[in-house]
């Protein structure tokens, strides 16, 4: 089966470049000319005043109630090319900033769990400013961090990034009415079937029970089968391993694999990591020494990023969270040093894993940070939130500049432009954590109490599920056990070992000249790729997730990829004379449009029901 359709090989064309965008007359003559500061007035108005408020203080009920949250850039990439029509088909980049912005204040809004957490664990509450300054020095840092991988997962592994793919495909067809009629169909059925189906699991106890999710299914429509049937075999292979896993100890009675699982799948992605890094290492040193032979213009102008200028910003804020955990919240040197390094390791592993799967898993690296933090010999919970707290934000921020650069990368956006976007976000974003925290713990005091302690707390809807999980594993701090450093080296291993064994085919010419020679070939390329010798990327998706999560992520490949291969035909052209508009971009295929709609709709839902509990309780 072939995979879903790719990131496009090549870079957009010219005309779609983000230079672009700041050329040419808008339709309406009110409009500020695009690229002037008038425009980018406009346009960050609206995202850190409406857009960026609104996926915030939705993204902290939805932490503090539900346990997970929704970024909101589907809706504000929505709203943002309402107010960007007016440029064209260029419009689709003014709408990436504001959904950028407004992204990056609704995942700074959602660490206001961090806060809930030290009021469970009795630290006594610092000045919001001090907390203020240190929630924004650890974004600031997170998101150069990001930026940093954004050549490697972006542009060189091309990675999909599942909602970032279904965000870009809303701005190109909202702000190109060409595109829009060529793509409706295709991307609103996909949106409102979303919507029915997360409608349905929530009020269909039977639906429910299957853990069926309009988003799980759309992500595998996106990256195809080659990413989502290794994920189900990792499943199934951890579901068979569940009763002698329970025998030897590493599971209790019950436990569900995953409880095990989501380390051995983080080692792995860090195996596998390990290989590849070595290779481009390799290549850079190559790329170095032929720099001088290298052709003028390599980069285009809108990927272009000055690189001693970002290590600089990274070193610096780098610099600034030292100063004020140490200094203003009167923690260890050490362990927060610790917890940067770690950033630097677990926003490269995050984002590989939500390129892949549109799972950010920030609450395992969590946890792996606190069982890493035990074996160094740190006993003092504080410290350890303290300290864990940088990794949280930070592959949070990071993942998400991500997964913008990604929806960037199809629309062709500036991504200096981009990045400054990020950061006025994450200045918003660390003024509203801390004061969407303190506003929702003094309306609502069940949430200053620790469900741990008082299990039987009448919480209500309040149910603080990631709290939940973040301080459980901040009380393990000093009691390592011996299993877990076992999974832990057995992930690295697994990871190592099949993603060495994976390159050195790749490089078998024989064996690619087979592939490539029949169907037998192709079929037997996939069998290997998909279930013999399946990426540790894509198969540890199967450790993080429930079994009915990952079987239905491998429905939406396995029907994407059947789809692809059966029906597959030249990329149809938009509507409109010959000359006009674009050809449909290859990436704007018919599963990715209905996977993205999938994705849209359920985000949509689950924003809106978030925001409609809220105004309940305020009412």
């Amino acid at each position: 089966m072939a995979p879903s359709a790719p990131l496009p090989s090549s870079p957009p064309s010219p005309s779609s470049a983000g230079a672009s965008s700041e050329g040419g007359a808008p339709r309406f003559g009110w409009l500020p000319e695009p690229g002037s500061w008038k425009f980018h007035l406009l346009l960050s108005a609206v995202a850190i005043l409406v857009l960026g408020p609104l996926g915030g203080i939705a993204a902290s009920y939805m932490n503090f109630s539900l346990g997970f949250f929704v970024g909101g850039q589907v809706l504000a990439g929505i709203l943002g090319s309402a107010v960007t029509y007016g440029y064209g088909p260029q419009g689709k980049h003014g709408a990436n900033y504001m959904q950028t912005m407004a992204a990056s204040v609704a995942s700074m809004c959602a660490m206001a769990v961090l806060i809930q957490a030290m009021v469970w664990l009795g630290m006594p509450q610092p000045p919001a400013w001090h907390l203020m300054l240190f929630v924004g020095c650890v974004g600031m840092f997170g998101v150069g961090v990001g930026m940093l991988y954004t050549p490697l997962l972006v542009d060189r592994l091309q990675l999909d990034y599942p909602s970032g793919y279904a965000v870009a495909n809303i701005l190109r067809a909202l702000t190109d009415k060409r595109l829009l009629e060529a793509s409706i169909a295709k991307l609103g059925g996909g949106t409102g079937l979303g919507g029915a189906v997360a409608w349905l699991t929530e009020h269909v106890a039977a639906l429910g029970s299957l853990g069926l999710s309009a988003s799980t299914i759309g992500a595998g429509m996106v990256v195809g089968s080659r990413i989502t049937v290794p994920a189900v075999m990792g499943g199934l292979i951890g579901h068979a391993f569940t009763p002698h896993l329970r025998e030897i100890g590493w599971l209790q009675p019950g436990e569900p694999f995953r409880k095990i699982g989501f380390l051995i799948g983080l080692a792995m992605i860090c195996g596998a990591a390990a290989v590849d890094l070595s290779l481009l290492a390799v290549q850079a040193v190559e790329r170095v020494r032929n720099r001088a032979q290298a052709p003028a213009g390599e980069v285009p102008a809108w990927k272009q990023v000055n690189l001693p200028k970002l290590l600089a910003w990274v070193a610096f804020w780098g610099v600034a969270v030292v100063v004020v955990a140490t200094q203003l919240l009167e923690q260890p040197l050490g362990f927060i040093v610790f917890g940067l390094m770690l950033s630097m390791l677990f926003v490269l592993i995050n984002g590989i894993a939500y390129g892949i799967t549109d799972q950010n898993p920030i609450s395992s690296a969590f946890v792996i940070s606190v069982l890493l933090m035990s074996l160094l010999g740190l006993k003092n919970p504080l410290v350890g939130l303290m300290a864990a707290s940088i990794l949280l934000i930070s592959t949070s921020v990071g993942s998400d500049m991500q997964q913008d650069r990604s929806t960037g990368w199809r629309l062709g956006t500036d991504r200096v432009i981009q990045f400054r976007y990020q950061v006025v976000g994450i200045i918003m974003g660390a003024v509203l954590c801390v004061g969407l925290a303190r506003v929702f713990m003094s309306a609502y005091p069940v949430l200053a109490i620790n469900q741990l302690d008082a299990p039987g707390t009448e919480a209500g809807q309040w149910s603080s599920a990631m709290t939940y999980k973040l301080v459980g594993a901040i009380r393990s701090l000093g009691s390592l056990s011996d299993y877990t450093l076992k999974a832990l080296l057995l992930g690295l291993s697994l990871g190592f070992v099949i993603e060495v064994a994976r390159k050195l085919l790749k490089r078998n010419a024989r064996y690619q000249g087979f592939l490539k020679g029949s169907r037998t070939g192709f079929a037997v390329g996939w069998t290997m790729d998909a279930v013999l010798l399946s990426s540790p990327y894509a198969s540890s998706f199967g450790a993080f997730v429930s079994l009915p999560s990952a079987l239905w992520f491998g429905v939406g490949g396995i029907l994407s990829s059947l789809w692809n291969t059966l029906m597959h035909r030249p990329a149809p052209h938009a509507a409109g004379s010959p000359g006009e508009g674009e050809a449909l971009p290859e990436d704007m295929s018919t599963t990715s449009l209905l996977g993205g709609g999938l994705i849209a709709g359920e985000s949509l839902y689950f924003l809106f029901v978030g925001l409609a509990g809220l105004i309940s309780l305020l009412g």
